[in-house]
């Protein structure tokens, strides 16, 4: 096998393990996002930085992977006490509750997060 279909065959298992992850699909963008910018300002109304929507929504949705990779850690960490692990995870949802800030870029209502509201 050479290394291109090799680097192919790992790069599909990789998508559909992050996919399965996610519950068996990709995380969408609102249509309405498609195409967007976000702007940033200084007080004094200069543009700082200007980038595009999916951009950001890339940003966001890994942050969320990772803080989901997180919560598997410590759900599964051998040395940590029943306390430990839910006070780990009370920070872990206070992080989802201040992401969800972020919804309106979610397509899927699924996808969207949580805090200790929901």
């Amino acid at each position: 096998m050479d290394s291109e279909t090799l680097y192919e065959l790992v790069v599909d298992a990789v998508r559909q393990s992050l996919q399965q992850e996610q519950g068996g699909r990709d995380t969408v963008i609102a249509a309405r996002m498609v195409g967007g910018r976000v702007i940033f300002e200084d007080d004094q109304g200069r543009q700082v930085k200007d980038i595009p929507v999916e951009a950001l929504f890339r940003k966001v949705t890994a942050v969320r992977e990772k803080l989901r990779v997180l919560e598997q850690k410590i759900n599964n960490h051998p040395r940590l006490d029943v306390a430990d692990k839910a006070d780990l995870q009370s920070y872990l949802t206070r992080c989802y509750g201040s992401l969800t800030t972020f919804n309106f870029l979610f397509a899927e209502e699924s996808d969207r997060f949580r805090g200790s509201g929901g």
